[in-house]
């Protein structure tokens, strides 16, 4: 391995006069480069940052669907149908599900800090798989 120059110790050139030097230099300004903290680098994420509207739309859509005759819908149904206040129904019921949703947003929100994207998308699907592996069992067991 080749060196150009010796150590500052050796060279007898201070740290004060390789600061000047450098200083004086119109090629760059590394004494502001050196001053400055070091910032970490953050990589891209590899998925796309996806606009809120496809966000939105995807997530209503998903929601909609999985709520379409749901224990939840036939209770609000049967609540709106026996009290004859439908508006009111409809407020405590949109109520409730902003309520959970919202712990559902914070919590997944909290999950993420914790864990890698990739660990929370298999965790999902195992758990999704294990509830309908317990769906199916009640359906054909449970007669």
């Amino acid at each position: 391995m080749k060196l150009d120059s010796a150590p500052l110790e050796i060279s007898g050139i201070s740290q004060t006069e390789i600061e000047l030097e450098l200083k004086d230099s119109n090629d760059l300004n590394l004494i502001s480069v050196i001053d400055q903290p070091v910032q970490p680098v953050v990589a891209d994420s590899p998925q796309k940052q996806q606009s809120a509207l496809v966000v939105f739309g995807t997530t209503f859509i998903t929601i909609f669907l999985a709520e379409i005759g749901d224990k939840t819908q036939l209770s609000t149904l049967l609540m709106s149908a026996e009290s004859h206040s439908p508006w009111v129904v409809f407020i405590g019921s949109a109520a409730a599900l902003i309520t959970t949703s919202l712990l559902g947003v914070l919590l997944g929100s909290w999950i993420a800090t914790r864990l890698s994207p990739k660990t929370v998308e298999k965790s999902a699907g195992v758990m999704l798989l294990v509830i309908s592996l317990m769906l199916f069992w009640d359906v054909f067991i449970g007669h």
